[in-house]
């Protein structure tokens, strides 16, 4: 699994520069909110944890497509599912899920407090929609895994792996959003909906590599 998590992140970070389109376009969804709600500060610090959660989403969705795809062109995937059973073939899967999320997903959250400084926002509110997209973003890739899986037999499943999990991540970006505004305003809590965060975040990561394998499983049939 090491192994095959090290090969995934080399292939990741080849992949035709998956990690610096990803973060492209996070900037570049960041950098037009401003001319579309206006030069007032206030409002932009205001707005600014949901739509670091928004760009961060939106550019997580562009590489889930590849999370199969390549193993799929070049056979090593029916290999993986034809030497597992469907307990080892959803461990796969997650190792599979970290090392994309490690590769295309964690520098998306690294570069998160630079663009929370083009929104005005305070060291606070930069603190916790950091911390609450580092909890969050592996739901949807997890959530995205089983997307992947059901389109990998598809000639251009990209657009339907985006129609498909992007309903099923709204409770993600809910309390994602939730638990940030928490942390600087009075009335609203932080930790109940951090924690609801987290347990999303952990349901997934059992039920998501399950699904995908089964979904995996059920195309290579």
């Amino acid at each position: 699994m090491l192994a095959l998590f090290l090969r995934d992140t080399r292939l990741g970070l080849r992949a035709g520069g998956g990690v610096l389109i990803g973060i492209l376009f996070f900037l570049a969804v960041i950098a037009v909110v401003p001319f579309g709600v206006g030069p007032d500060l206030k409002l932009l610090a205001r707005i600014g944890p949901a739509m670091l959660w928004i760009g961060a989403l939106l550019a997580t969705l562009l590489g889930l497509d590849r999370l199969f795809q390549a193993d799929r062109d070049d056979g090593s995937l029916d290999l993986l599912i034809m030497a597992s059973d469907r307990h080892m073939l959803a461990l796969t899967v997650l190792v599979k899920c970290l090392a994309h999320w490690s590769t295309c997903v964690l520098p998306l959250v690294i570069a998160s407090p630079l663009l929370g400084l083009f929104m005005n926002m305070e060291p606070a509110a930069i603190g916790a929609t950091t911390l609450t997209l580092f909890v969050g973003t592996p739901a949807i890739t997890l959530i995205g895994a089983v997307g992947a899986a059901v389109a990998v037999a598809l000639p251009r499943g990209g657009l339907l792996v985006s129609v498909i999990i992007l309903p099923l991540t709204i409770p993600v970006l809910i309390f994602g959003v939730s638990a940030a505004y928490g942390a600087v305003e009075d009335p609203a809590p932080f930790v109940a909906p951090f924690l609801i965060l987290v347990a999303i975040t952990l349901f997934f990561a059992v039920i998501g590599p399950l699904a995908a394998a089964a979904a995996l499983k059920s195309s290579a049939d």
